[in-house]
């Protein structure tokens, strides 16, 4: 039974517009652009498990970073 998860993304325009530029560059890491599809995901209503589905990565990798990202990180790391 998937999980729901605590932690509700909500994105500023600013930070939708930033997470959509990087979620669609290909000169920065790749490690960016899964991060940055992975919030927008979240913040589409998406669960763990299917974002890690359509990104073929761990559920709890989605986890660590969604959490992260509710919790103040936001877009500190900005390229």
């Amino acid at each position: 039974m998937p999980r729901k998860s605590p932690f509700h993304i909500e994105l500023s325009v600013d930070e939708s517009a930033e997470l959509n530029r990087r979620a669609t560059r290909y000169t920065l890491p790749y490690f960016e652009v899964v991060r940055a599809k992975m919030i927008l995901m979240a913040a589409g209503g998406m669960d763990n498990d299917e974002i890690a589905a359509r990104l073929d990565t761990r559920r709890e990798v989605v986890s660590q970073w969604r959490q992260r990202f509710f919790k103040g990180k936001r877009l500190a790391a900005a390229s």
